[in-house]
C-alpha cells in the first residue's frame, strides 16, 4: 500500500512498505527544472543540482561521498525540463545515513564563491562534451526551434555565457523561490517503517518555510521547423517530429502503444524496416516525449550522407502505410504485452517505484496504481490507435533536423521529400 501524508509546511511524503527486500530507495523530488528559468537564468536549476554535492557547513563534498560509500550506498541526482530528483538507495539499516546526507545537502548546501568557480568549469566542460554527441543536439535543436525559444525548448546545461555569469545571489535567490515546500516531493520506497520514516523526514524538513510557488507558463504554442546544424561529423543525425499529447492526457497509453509500434525496439516497424530489411541506418528509432504543457512524437535516425535521403523517404513510407492499412489485433495484442511486461519488471525494482510515486505526486498529484495502468494500456484498442495515429501523423505539421556536414546533406532535396 502507498502511504501518503502532507507535513504542516506543505512537503508531500510518500512511501511504500515492503518487507520482501533490504534496502530502501529514497528520492527528493523538486518542482523545477529549465522550464522555471529565463534567458539570464538558463542552466541555473542544473548548475545548483552540481553545487549540492560541493559541500554544507558541516560536509566537504569528499564527506558526502564517503559516508554513503562507507554504508554501500549510492547517491546522485538529475535535472530535467520540469523537475529535478536528489536520490540515493542503501540497505535498510543504512537509511538514517541517506536521510541525514540528502537533507544536509538540501537545506544546508554552503553554496561557496570558489566552490562556483570551479564547477563552472566542470560544467562548460559537460557543454563540450555535449557539443561532441550530435545525436544529443539533434534533439534538443528541434525542441528549441519547435517551442519558439520557450523555456521549454531551452537546454537543461544551459549556455556558457549564462552559466559564466551566476553569482551566489543568484543561486540563493533561486533556490529561495523554487527550493520551497510546495514544490518538494518525498518518496520512499523498501524495508522501512512509514511513520518513523515520516517523523524523521518531519524533524530535518520542517525548518523550510511554507511559501506559494510561482506560477508556471501554461501554453506552449508549436511551431512546424526544419533546421539544421553544420557539424564535421561521418554520420548525417534526423529528427523527425510531430506535435503530440501532455503527459495528463488520457490518451497517453495510446500514444506508448503507437510509438512501440513504430519505433520502440528491435522488432519495430522502423527498425525492421529501415534496418533489417533495407539496411540503411545503423541507429534508428521513435520515443515519446511528453510534458505538462505539451508533447513530440520523434522519429531519430543516423545514417551516412548518401543514404539520409532514402531514410527520410522509408520512415514516411512506413507511417504511411501505418495510416492506410492501419494496426491488426496480433501486433496490438503483442505490442500490450510488452508494455505490461515492461511495467511489472520495472516495478520491481525499488528505485523505479521511487521515481514512480515521486514524479507523479509531483507532477500530478496523483498516483496510478499498478492495476490501474495496467488497465489503461488493455483498454486501448484498434479504432483508439487509428484515429490517434491520424491525428498525430500530420505532414504538414511535421518538424525536421538535421546534424552534420552541409556540404554532404542536399538540404533543398530534403525539404522537398518532407514536404510530400
Amino acid at each position: 500500500m502507498v502511504n501518503i501524508r502532507t507535513m504542516d509546511n506543505g512537503i508531500r511524503v510518500v512511501g511504500e512498505e515492503n518487507s520482501f527486500v533490504r534496502s530502501v530507495a529514497l528520492g527528493i523530488w523538486i518542482k523545477n527544472g529549465s522550464i522555471d528559468e529565463n534567458i539570464e537564468t538558463n542552466g541555473i536549476s542544473h548548475f545548483i543540482e552540481h553545487m549540492m554535492f560541493k559541500g554544507t557547513d558541516k560536509r566537504t563534498a569528499r564527506d558526502i561521498a564517503d559516508e554513503m560509500s562507507e554504508v554501500g550506498g549510492r547517491i546522485n541526482a538529475f535535472t530535467g525540463k520540469e523537475y529535478m530528483c536528489y536520490y540515493a538507495h542503501t540497505l535498510d539499516n543504512h537509511i538514517d545515513v541517506a536521510l541525514d546526507v540528502l537533507s544536509d545537502m538540501i537545506l544546508n548546501s554552503a553554496i561557496r564563491e570558489e566552490d562556483m568557480e570551479k564547477e563552472k568549469g566542470v560544467i562548460t566542460e559537460e557543454i563540450n562534451m555535449y557539443e561532441d554527441s550530435p545525436e544529443e543536439i539533434v534533439h534538443d535543436l528541434i525542441q528549441e526551434e519547435a517551442y519558439n525559444n520557450s523555456p521549454l525548448g531551452y537546454n537543461i546545461l544551459g549556455t556558457k555565457e549564462s552559466v559564466s555569469s551566476f553569482t551566489r545571489d543568484d543561486i540563493l535567490e533561486y533556490m529561495q523561490t523554487h527550493y520551497i515546500p510546495e514544490n518538494i516531493v518525498i518518496s520512499v520506497v523498501g524495508k522501512f517503517d512509514f511513520d518513523e520514516m515520516f517523523d524523521k523526514i518531519n524533524n530535518k524538513f520542517s525548518v523550510l518555510e511554507k511559501k506559494e510557488s510561482k506560477k508556471r507558463i501554461e501554453n506552449i504554442n508549436y511551431k512546424k521547423c526544419f533546421v539544421t546544424k553544420d557539424k564535421d561529423i561521418e554520420q548525417v543525425h534526423l529528427c523527425m517530429s510531430f506535435p503530440s499529447i501532455a503527459y495528463e492526457s488520457k490518451e497517453i497509453y495510446v500514444l506508448s502503444i503507437l510509438n512501440t509500434i513504430l519505433g520502440g525496439g528491435i522488432n519495430s516497424r522502423l527498425f525492421q524496416s529501415i534496418r533489417e530489411d533495407k539496411g540503411l541506418a545503423y541507429s534508428i528509432y521513435s520515443y515519446a516525449e511528453t510534458f505538462s504543457v505539451a508533447g513530440m512524437l520523434n522519429i531519430y535516425a543516423a545514417a551516412n550522407p548518401t543514404q539520409i535521403e532514402e531514410v527520410i523517404e522509408a520512415a514516411i513510407e512506413e507511417i504511411n502505410k501505418l495510416l492506410e492499412e492501419g494496426i491488426n489485433e496480433k501486433e496490438l495484442n503483442k505490442t500490450k504485452e510488452q508494455l505490461k511486461s515492461n511495467l511489472i519488471i520495472g516495478f520491481e525494482n525499488m528505485n523505479s517505484r521511487m521515481s514512480s510515486y515521486g514524479k507523479a505526486k509531483l507532477m500530478i498529484d496523483r498516483i496510478k496504481s499498478q492495476d490501474e495502468m495496467i488497465e489503461g494500456i488493455n483498454a486501448v484498442n484498434i479504432n483508439n490507435l487509428r484515429e490517434f495515429a491520424k491525428k498525430t501523423f500530420n505532414f504538414d505539421e511535421m518538424s525536421v533536423a538535421l546534424v552534420g556536414r552541409h556540404k554532404d546533406i542536399n538540404i533543398e532535396r530534403i525539404k522537398k521529400i518532407c514536404r510530400r
